[in-house]
């Protein structure tokens, strides 16, 4: 998945951590209900702007930035 399109890091909302399409829901909260246990289907009723798509996204994103941090440490 190509999480550029919907993962967005701008320096002046929330602190410049890694948000969904602009909006002040960051990657961060969204890995940290899915490792809480929440369902997709929880976190989407929970947050009605988030969609499947966006949750697939951050999970790409996380992959993404474990890969490249396993890399510079090789």
């Amino acid at each position: 998945m190509n999480y550029s399109e919907r993962i967005t890091i701008e320096p002046g909302k929330c602190g410049g951590k890694p948000c969904i399409r602009g909006m002040r829901i960051t990657v961060y909260d969204v890995l940290d209900y899915l490792a809480s246990g929440m369902s997709h289907e929880e976190i989407l009723a929970d947050f009605p702007d988030l969609t499947e798509e966006d949750l697939r996204a951050c999970l790409s994103f996380a992959a993404a930035r474990e890969r490249k941090l396993f890399a510079a440490a090789e």
